[in-house]
């Protein structure tokens, strides 16, 4: 292994290469997930909303009803109801 100003440059190319791979494997699950998006519009769905719908499901249940009781409380405020 050659030490280049006190890095290894080896170790230092399988990084960059592993975190290049990794970069490929994102960009190929973010088109796959246009291409979903793509589908859902096609059967009539809207995407906005199921991103928010996926966002919330990402939440556990005390913190998506907390968010969701802020939201009807801003609303009131703003007489959005």
């Amino acid at each position: 292994m050659v030490d280049v100003g006190g890095i290894a440059s080896e170790r230092l190319r399988t990084i960059i290469e592993r975190i290049e791979r990794l970069e490929e494997e994102k960009a190929a699950l973010a088109e796959d997930i246009r291409e979903v998006y793509s589908e859902a519009k096609a059967a009539g769905f809207d995407a906005k909303i199921l991103r928010q719908l996926i966002r919330l499901r990402k939440l556990d249940g005390a913190d998506r009803r907390e968010q969701e009781e802020l939201l009807d409380l801003y609303k009131r405020a703003l007489d959005m109801d």
